[in-house]
């Protein structure tokens, strides 16, 4: 016995045109026909066409929604998984010896004023790199660490506000610290005592 296909996406969507076809003619008060085929008005070649271009333009559209929004939720974790080696050391030594500390500075207040938290603090933590780079306490070199920072401030005679500035960024690039007002304000404050 051989099988056959029960059920169809084309056997469905006649169906659908069917109901839809029979529920006009009984919405329209003119119609007297009652031995009309149903099928017929859907049956020509234009309808066909128009459907299956709707169905497709529809498949498309939620292909394309679907890849943006998972292009939107991966793109930090694809940005630095195919990102050169070190590229974020050479990019940041390019900005610090072009931007003053206290451009940074201005940055910082900008972004303080727009409620942008994160990119304040962050623009405090280079105007603090750029300070050391200036007063040549720690000359800038593209492949120092945070890390390795820390260890040059901690022989300064009062490390603290460094050590806050550090911490700082290390807890809003690496961790889970969301950045607030209050936080910005210690990150100010610390800045604020950077010795000159």
């Amino acid at each position: 016995m051989s099988s056959f296909q029960k059920n169809s996406l084309g056997w469905q969507w006649r169906k659908l045109q069917q109901r839809f076809y029979e529920w006009l003619t009984l919405k329209d008060p003119n119609n007297t026909d009652t031995d009309t085929d149903t099928s017929s008005w859907f049956d020509s070649p234009i309808w066909e066409i128009l459907a299956k271009g709707i169905f497709w333009l529809v498949v498309v559209s939620l292909s394309v929604w679907v890849l943006w929004v998972l292009w939107q939720l991966l793109e930090p974790y694809l940005y630095t998984a195919f990102k050169s080696p070190g590229q974020s050391q050479q990019t940041r030594g390019k900005i610090i010896k072009e931007v003053s500390a206290s451009i940074w500075v201005a940055r910082a207040k900008k972004a303080q004023e727009r409620g942008n938290y994160r990119e304040a603090c962050i623009c405090l933590y280079m105007a603090m790199l750029q300070r050391l780079d200036e007063t040549g306490i720690a000359p800038h070199q593209p492949s120092r660490t945070d890390g390795e920072y820390l260890q040059i401030v901690g022989e300064l005679p009062k490390p603290e506000p460094y050590q806050i500035l550090l911490a700082t960024h290390q807890a809003l690039c690496f961790g889970n610290t969301e950045p607030t007002r209050s936080l910005f304000q210690q990150c100010q404050n610390a800045y604020d005592r950077v010795e000159y």
